[in-house]
């Protein structure tokens, strides 16, 4: 939200910058509209992006609360003086929009517009959006205010740059989408080269030692361990291949973010009671993040699978430059020190060669009836 008009080119200065910090497209369209806001001292302001089909993409506003915006109802269609902006690709400036021959009407809980400034944002020829302004904040002599020819060239500068600021966020999320496609599709092409021979191999060692467990079994005895070998080693070139995927979901929203998102799903998909907390937590280097977050997942997955547990607490604290991941559950515990037995089929295994993959630690603490703590404590930058 605004917080009160400002003036003059260093309005303008402010505006722009504020655009052009944010590379993500849904934080450009919001800094666009209450950039326009204050700038035009408006009571209102609204952003709309096309979609194909008669509708928006999106639809970013300002001025409106949350809860009257969820009172407003669905997206608006493209229609009355929207669609013209949008179709014609030209400037509309009403002292009333109420009393324009292209309005429609709005929904019941949709605030009372009068005075009306809307352009459309273009790339180039194309027309990527609506930006529009509404009732200007001014003394109301004998009803008479609104927008001004000054009002609507500073809005189409304004427009110009957001065109630019918008266009460059889409770029970049397409960069960002085709960066993570290629990832993907070259780690397939590892996967098929190495693992699928492996896997290939494996199949005809296999089948030998079918053949000659009857009739040679010291053979077919060596083939087996031949068998397990070519196992192992196929499990590990997948796993070296999925561990290089780092989620999507770390570089769009964060650690915190990502944590909260995960525990929330999984605490309306199970019976149990599953917390996160985080405090003070500050942007880990990316391998950090993989480690905290892999290994919450794991830990996760023992509790609402294992334990048995009724509530499962995952926090997060800044400890120094790092970090401290813990997940608790009080579920039906087991013995650590049985780690032939439970390590592999509890994940601790490989919990503890994250950790030991970025410099870190973890500890279990553990006992049968009394629940589980396991901790991962990750260096900063």
């Amino acid at each position: 939200m605004s917080h009160g008009p400002q003036s003059g080119l260093a309005a303008v200065s402010s505006a722009l910058l504020a655009m052009s910090r944010h590379l993500e497209v849904r934080d450009v369209l919001k800094t666009i509209v209450a950039s326009a806001r204050e700038l035009l001292d408006a009571q209102y302001a609204a952003l709309g992006v096309p979609d194909d089909h008669g509708g928006f993409a999106q639809f970013v506003v300002d001025g409106v609360s949350d809860e009257q915006w969820r009172a407003i109802g669905p997206l608006p269609r493209q229609h009355g003086i929207l669609a013209a902006m949008l179709q014609e690709a030209r400037v509309e400036r009403l002292a009333d929009v109420r009393k324009d021959p292209r309005f429609e009407g709005w929904p019941a809980a949709h605030p009372d517009l009068s005075d009306f400034l809307g352009l459309p944002v273009r790339d180039g020829e194309e027309v990527i959006g609506a930006l529009f302004l509404a009732n200007k904040n001014c003394p109301r002599q004998n009803g008479t205010c609104g927008f001004t020819a000054e009002d609507e060239a500073l809005l189409g500068i304004l427009a110009q740059h957001a065109a630019i600021a918008l266009t460059n966020a889409r770029l970049y999320e397409r960069s960002r989408e085709l960066t993570i496609a290629e990832e993907r599709s070259r780690l397939a092409h590892e996967l098929h080269d190495a693992v699928s021979q492996k896997l290939f191999s494996l199949r005809l060692t296999a089948q030998a030692a079918a053949r000659l467990v009857d009739r040679d079994p010291v053979r077919a005895k060596g083939e087996l361990h031949q068998v397990a070998q070519l196992a192992a080693e196929a499990a590990d070139e997948l796993r070296a291949a999925v561990v290089e995927l780092r989620p999507a979901a770390l570089d769009e929203d964060g650690l915190v973010a990502t944590l909260r998102t995960q525990t929330q799903v999984l605490d309306r998909a199970h019976s149990a009671r599953i917390t996160f907390t985080a405090r003070g937590i500050r942007a880990l280097p990316a391998a950090q993040e993989e480690a905290v977050l892999r290994v919450t997942q794991e830990a996760l997955h023992n509790a609402l699978r294992h334990s048995g547990a009724d509530h499962v607490e995952v926090t997060l604290e800044r400890a120094g430059a790092g970090a401290v991941l813990r997940v608790t559950d009080d579920g039906s515990g087991f013995d650590p020190q049985a780690v032939r037995r439970a390590g592999r089929h509890l994940g601790l295994v490989s919990m503890r060669d994250r950790a030991s993959g970025v410099g870190g630690r973890l500890t279990v603490e553990s006992a049968p009836g009394k629940g589980t703590v396991i901790e991962l404590e990750v260096p900063g930058g």
